[in-house]
């Protein structure tokens, strides 16, 4: 398969890029990390205005996605329907991955796959805060003390639930919470595609998130001297940057593929690759860095905990490869 960006699209993520670069998001993510979620809710909003929110709602609710299909529908995503709008998420997500802001977006995200009902419309824009949590493979509940609306994914049911115990976090933004189930609410509609845009839209930010460190590791290759020359001049840090500039490069198609085909096995292999990519850029960053790359008010350490935190999240490598190997060696 041969996908490539439409100009709309990259049209979509300058404009988005262009927006994010105006917000602080850093220090939004480092205040939502010490309990201050006042900055970080004003990005909230702001991205709700641009309708980053409103991407996967249906119109009905006042989104800009077409109607979700039945749960035994299996259209390609991107062949018409809500294929298009599963495609400009993933660019959206991915430029998220870049400036790292706090917040539950892959929840917000994944709810209209679970639920049809009025609360979208407050999603749609930026009213509502979501928490989810989708055992087994999402146990935890992101963001749930500040969440105005939690469910939980219990099997074929959707449970309301009530934030329990708090747990640490390696990423200190994402704020992660016991669920504690509620109230029946209902059938959820699709969990089997909401967990796949789920996985879709982490490996999504897991990309951006990795091609920001790649970008940040050059331009300090290019800029920090070491016995009287640049090191990027250094062919070892040359091959270090190569290496992961080439594994962003083969993941991206991979990324792409799959938010138009939608299908499982080939959400888990861009999940796997954007993760594995993502992961060599962090370990590179750190590496060329040095020293500063330690620092707390450098921006490197907020993308290092972020990918090590996402490449988990929404199914592990290992789980995701399973799946992998299942479609092509059943």
């Amino acid at each position: 398969m041969r996908f490539t960006l439409s100009p709309d699209h990259l049209d979509f993520a300058a404009s988005l890029t262009a927006l994010l670069t105006t917000l602080d998001c850093d220090t939004a993510t480092r205040a939502w990390a010490i309990g201050n979620p006042g900055p970080g809710l004003k990005i909230w909003r702001r991205l709700a205005d641009q309708g980053l929110q409103s991407l996967t709602i249906p119109t009905h609710h006042g989104g800009l996605a077409t109607a979700n299909r039945p749960a035994d529908d299996h259209t390609p995503a991107g062949a018409g329907g809500s294929g298009a709008d599963v495609v400009d998420a993933v660019v959206a997500f991915e430029v998220l991955g870049r400036f790292c802001p706090p917040g539950p977006w892959t929840d917000a995200a994944v709810l209209p796959l679970l639920l049809d009902d009025g609360v979208l419309a407050s999603v749609a824009t930026g009213e509502t805060l979501v928490s989810l949590s989708f055992p087994p493979h999402v146990p935890f509940a992101l963001d749930a003390d500040l969440a105005d609306a939690r469910y939980l994914v219990d099997g074929l049911r959707l449970r309301t639930f009530t934030p329990g115990a708090a747990l640490s976090s390696l990423d200190a933004a994402r704020r992660l919470f016991e669920p504690v189930p509620g109230t029946d609410v209902g059938p959820a509609l699709a969990p089997e595609r909401a967990f796949d845009l789920g996985a879709l839209l982490t490996a999504a930010q897991l990309l951006g998130a990795g091609r920001w460190l790649l970008e940040a590791s050059v331009s300090h290759a290019l800029t920090r001297r070491q016995f009287g020359r640049e090191i990027g001049r250094y062919q070892a840090v040359q091959h270090l940057l190569a290496d992961v500039a080439t594994a962003l490069e083969l993941a991206t198609p991979l990324l792409h593929g799959a938010a138009v085909t939608g299908e499982p096995a080939d959400v888990s292999a861009a999940k796997t690759a954007c993760g594995d990519a993502a992961h060599l850029a962090a370990r590179t960053a750190l590496q060329v860095h040095g020293a500063v790359g330690y620092a707390a008010e450098h921006p490197l350490g907020l993308r290092l905990t972020r990918v090590r935190a996402l490449v988990g999240a929404w199914g592990t490598p290992a789980e995701h490869r399973r799946r992998v190997l299942a479609a092509i060696a059943p």
